[in-house]
């Protein structure tokens, strides 16, 4: 009898222990303190925090088989689908949203820890829609580490954005314009990680100081305190993240203009930038995709700009010229190669302005 018992008993157990293993895992909402963000992001639904500028990244650390990302796309326009770059344990994986709500499994991703770190960044930019992050379900979300205490700003255009850079699954000229965006591969999201340093990425395609690309309607100085900064009405709160470093990286899309017209409307948007930021560096930067012409015209723009800045008292601020054309992408753009070199040389001239190790 008292076998029996026993019997009963293991089997009770056992049962007990199957049932526990076979737990459906605990849903974590996206106000969760041991989730992560960086960047842009509209948190005036908590429960569904919205972003649509490139490089913004939701992190994480969980222990467990698998992690499901629960993910929603604007799809805007009914087709447009985001790229994002999925990292799981440091393997980087770039995947495109496939409705308007995916459910993202990690597993396929997992290495041989015991616990696990996942970034998820958006690769494409503001007018290819927004992303809305609903949360993670998971065995146990963890403490995550801190996010780096540097801080950088990148304001630009396409190149900023990592548009037009990533060729790996989709040719130049073949598919939709955004399938070679790679924001996380982009110049300033390499440099940052480079330099231990959080990144924003405030940037749209084709925009200008003075003048914009392909019939936009906008310029930076415009939509520079957006959330969105391609075609939002939300305004974002700068207190929110002070960098230490804003670099400004804009000219291409407003070519050779008027050189005074061009110093001036660029003095007014630092005067701007100041005031958003009194204790920041800021290093202005050519643009790498520039020719020969257009190189020199902004040689001699940033020379007088930064002149006229530290002779009126700002002598937190800089410049840097690169010498090369970066044009191995698509339209001319820099590949994800050449975005690689352009973050070595950047990181080299942040690392000395800044006396960063």
């Amino acid at each position: 009898m008292i076998f029996l018992y026993r019997g009963i008993l293991l089997l009770l157990l056992t049962l007990v222990i199957e049932r526990v293993q076979a737990a459906p895992p605990v849903f974590y909402t996206p106000g969760h303190p041991f989730i992560r963000y960086m960047g842009r992001i509209d948190f005036t639904r908590p429960d569904l925090p919205r972003f649509w500028q490139p490089g913004v990244t939701v992190s994480f650390r969980f222990k467990g088989e698998d992690a499901l990302i629960y993910l929603r796309d604007e799809q805007l326009w009914g087709t447009n689908q985001n790229y994002i770059e999925l990292v799981v344990d440091g393997q980087a994986v770039r995947l495109q949203t496939t409705g308007k709500r995916d459910t993202i499994s990690v597993k396929p991703w997992l290495g041989k820890v015991k616990n696990h770190t996942v970034i998820l960044c958006k690769n494409t930019e503001a007018n290819i829609g927004y992303l809305e992050f609903e949360g993670v379900r998971c065995e146990a979300l963890l403490k995550p580490a801190a996010l780096p205490a540097r801080k950088i700003e990148a304001i630009g255009n396409s190149i900023t954005c990592g548009a037009s850079a990533d060729t790996a699954a989709v040719p130049c000229g073949k598919g939709k314009w955004q399938d070679q965006h790679n924001a996380w591969l982009s110049y300033a999201a390499v440099s940052a990680r480079q330099l231990n340093a959080q990144v924003h990425l405030s940037s749209v395609s084709g925009i200008g100081l003075m003048r914009s690309c392909c019939n936009m309607d906008i310029i930076m100085p415009q939509v520079y305190d957006k959330i969105s900064m391609r075609d939002d009405t939300i305004g974002w709160d700068f207190g929110r993240y002070q960098p230490d470093l804003v670099t400004v990286c804009l000219g291409q899309n407003d070519g050779i203009q008027p050189p005074d017209q061009f110093r001036n409307n660029y003095l007014q948007f630092l005067n701007r930038l100041r005031f958003y930021y009194p204790r920041s560096r800021i290093l202005l930067l050519s643009s790498p995709m520039a020719d020969n012409n257009l190189r020199e015209f902004l040689r001699s723009a940033l020379q007088d700009v930064v002149a006229q800045r530290q002779s009126a008292g700002d002598r937190r601020i800089s410049y840097h010229v690169f010498e090369k054309a970066y044009t191995g992408g698509c339209d001319y753009h820099p590949s994800v190669t050449e975005h690689g070199q352009i973050a070595m040389e950047l990181t080299a001239v942040i690392k000395k302005i800044m006396k960063w190790n």
